[in-house]
This record gives C-alpha cells, sequence and structure tokens, in this order.
C-alpha cells in the first residue's frame, strides 16, 4: 500500500481546520444564537403548555380531552420553534413547509372519515351532551355511556351489548339524553269497562298515586280521562318522578293499579267482540 506523503497530509488537515475556523468565526454567533432561541423556547413552550392545563382543569374539561389539547399545543408550538430556528442557522424552509403542507393535505383526504371522527369527539368532549353514565338514544341505538373515546362512544345496552358509535354521526345527529336532567315525567294510560263507576276509578289511581313516595306531590299528579275508546274509558296518569326512579315507578304502579282495582271490583277490559246470531224466517 502505497504511503500518503506527510507534507500532503499536513496540507489537508490544515485546509479543514481553516475551514473549520472560518465557518465558526461566520456562523459561530448565530449558530450559538440558534441554540440560545432553542433552550429558551423550549423552556417557554413547557410553562405555555403548563398554562394550558392549568386552564382546562379550571374549566373542568374531560381529562382525555385536556390531554389532548396540551399535546396538540406541545407539539404545534415545537414544531413552528424547530422551524424557526432551522431558519436561522441556514437551512432554507420554504420547501420543507411546503412539502409538510402537501403531506398533511394527502393525510387529510386520506382519513377524511377519521378525522370528522375526531372533530366530532373533540366537539361531544368540550360540549358535553352527555357524560359516562348517561342513557342516552343516538342512531338508533339506546343504552347508557360506557365510555367517551376521541374518535368514538361506546354505549352499553340494556341487555349487556357493547356498541361502539362513531362520533362523528353521533355529534352530526340527534341526541336524546335521559340522564340530563334530574326529573322525569312518567306517562301511563290505564283503561276501566263502561260499567265502572269513573269517579270511584279516578279516586282509586290518585290514592295509589299518593302512596309512593318515589312520586312528587309537587307538581301535583295528574289523572284525567283522556279517551272514550271502543272497548274502555281510558285514564291519562302522569307524574313526576327522580330521574333514577323513572322504569321503577312505571312497572311498579301498572302492577299495582292491577292488584287495586282487582280488590276494588274495577274492571280493566280487554278487545272482544259480541256476535250477534239473526235467525231468519
Amino acid at each position: 500500500m502505497e504511503a500518503i506523503p506527510e507534507e500532503l497530509s499536513t496540507d489537508s488537515i490544515q485546509g479543514y481546520i481553516d475551514q473549520f475556523v472560518e465557518v465558526v468565526i461566520t456562523e459561530g454567533p448565530q449558530i450559538v444564537l440558534a441554540i440560545v432561541v432553542l433552550l429558551v423556547g423550549l423552556w417557554i413552550i413547557k410553562r405555555v403548555v403548563n398554562l394550558v392545563n392549568a386552564g382546562l382543569e379550571r374549566g373542568e374539561t374531560d381529562e382525555t380531552l385536556s390531554k389532548f389539547l396540551s399535546s396538540l399545543a406541545s407539539i404545534v408550538l415545537k414544531a413552528l420553534l424547530f422551524i424557526t430556528v432551522a431558519g436561522m442557522i441556514g437551512i432554507e424552509t420554504t420547501s420543507f413547509i411546503a412539502i409538510l403542507g402537501a403531506a398533511g393535505l394527502a393525510i387529510g383526504l386520506a382519513l377524511q372519515g377519521t378525522l370528522a371522527n375526531f372533530a366530532g369527539g373533540v366537539l361531544i368532549l368540550l360540549f358535553r351532551p352527555y357524560k359516562i353514565g348517561d342513557f342516552v338514544e343516538a342512531q338508533g341505538v339506546a343504552g347508557t355511556v360506557a365510555g367517551i373515546q376521541i374518535f368514538n362512544t361506546v354505549i352499553r345496552t340494556g341487555d349487556n351489548k357493547r356498541i361502539i358509535v362513531p362520533n362523528g354521526a353521533i355529534s352530526n345527529g340527534i341526541i336524546t339524553n335521559f340522564s340530563a336532567e334530574e326529573k322525569r315525567r312518567v306517562d301511563m294510560v290505564f283503561g276501566i269497562g263502561y260499567d265502572d263507576d269513573v269517579t270511584k276509578a279516578k279516586e282509586t289511581l290518585k290514592r295509589i298515586l299518593s302512596e309512593d313516595d318515589r312520586i312528587h306531590a309537587d307538581p301535583e299528579p295528574f289523572v284525567v280521562v283522556s279517551e272514550l275508546a271502543d272497548s274502555s274509558v281510558n285514564f291519562t296518569v302522569r307524574v313526576w318522578v327522580d330521574a333514577a326512579n323513572y322504569w321503577g315507578v312505571f312497572f311498579g304502579t301498572t302492577e299495582k293499579v292491577k292488584i287495586v282495582f282487582d280488590q276494588e271490583g274495577i274492571s280493566i277490559p280487554y278487545p272482544q267482540q259480541d256476535i250477534h246470531v239473526h235467525q231468519s224466517n
């Protein structure tokens, strides 16, 4: 192997040293300034993210949304900081920004449905049309909200089925929240026969309602004759209860009305037909 001339090696090393010194002298202050800006910027971003977290906590924002927003703020601010520092040390950032924009557009078009679900999740977590534990009806599904995630909502039905509903569809549709209010009105209809005493039946219904402590006295229970049907005289009964007692009062009152009506001799008719046979001469 042929040895490198000592004079040539020395000249090459000296040339590299001279170039390095020139770069340090020319670009050194700018590099140092960029490093200072980077360090100070990272410190400021950390303080800003902490302030965002504190503000979200004071506003009682959902924990999932709070973590997402703080992470998003940190990523965006750091990206802007790195682009700024890159420009300070002479790196061309115009093309880099254009590439990022084009990539973002392509990703957005490819994930259009996912982004819609993401936006819907942010709106749900921000405006809270429902919360975990609420009984809701949305997109043809009724059940208890078991979880609210960024992209979907988990609903558990009454027969313990787990249904995943995209947040984009929920946020753009009609939501019925049965648990949003503390009180709910229970509507019931009871029929008696045409031969029964209407006044007695009405007083019996009022007595049944007054004996149930779950039924609110204010507003007063509403009991009226609402329909003269084909085979019955129908009473409409409306009472106000705590939301948690809705189904208990509905089923309990229905059962008790049957028992008490039987004891009082008040009939509950069922559909029937009378057939009259005419004998021809």
